[in-house]
């Protein structure tokens, strides 16, 4: 087999492709996002979960996403355009983090209005992942939000909860944790997740790579 015909490692196309990530547009607001025809993957979960470290790791850019010291300090929809060669084939649409205890009622408010009509309107939603820290598992929020998403799941949208700090756990907690969740996430994907320990990474990456180019076929090597 001459170089020319050896077929592309998954692996390395997927997180060449997340590398590629780069800022497009912040927003307060659902009328303040640009409407795109590319589909668009959104990051959520709590504020504490690990979000923004996971997108990070994930685009291999340690600044993308704000990873604040103080949980529940960012409070706009980010988005991130993914694409090589400089043509955008999807974006990443990172949410406001959730249940953060000091933030004020009234902003938690906000953030659940503006997170819940974005879940069920924002038509170029391609996918879902949420976060979850898998020593305190689904919280009450997390329960709402799965209340919320499951009709569109049902049509077909994709979900991934990614169980964060996996490496906090041993053996035995993870599959016990994988278990549950996968009990828990309605037909959706589950990956243990760690950005220390590398836990995961190539795989989630694959996934999401897979979820936006559904016609090209993955070949393992």
């Amino acid at each position: 087999m001459t170089q020319s015909t050896i077929p592309p490692n998954p692996t390395v196309v997927a997180t060449g492709w997340l590398h590629t990530a780069k800022f497009l547009t912040t927003a307060p607001e659902l009328h303040f996002l640009p409407p795109l025809a590319v589909p668009e993957i959104a990051f959520v979960g709590r504020s504490n979960a690990g979000k923004s470290t996971c997108i990070n790791t994930l685009t291999q850019q340690k600044q993308l996403a704000f990873a604040s010291k103080k949980p529940g300090r960012t409070q706009h929809i980010n988005l991130f355009t993914l694409g090589k060669q400089g043509v955008t084939d999807a974006v990443l649409a990172d949410l406001p983090g959730y249940g953060y205890a000091a933030v004020p009622k009234a902003d938690k408010i906000r953030w659940q209005q503006v997170m819940a009509n974005y879940l069920v309107t924002r038509e170029n939603l391609k996918a879902i992942v949420l976060m979850c820290d898998p020593r305190h598992g689904l919280t009450d929020l997390d329960e709402i939000l799965l209340d919320v998403v499951r009709p569109r799941v049902a049509e077909g949208l994709k979900f991934l909860v990614i169980l964060t700090k996996a490496d906090k756990l041993n053996r035995a907690e993870q599959t016990k944790a994988l278990s549950i969740m996968k009990l828990q996430a309605g037909g959706g994907e589950v990956r243990l997740f760690s950005a220390t320990k590398r836990i995961g990474v190539d795989d989630v990456s694959r996934l999401l790579w897979q979820w936006v180019h559904p016609e090209t076929p993955v070949i393992e090597v």
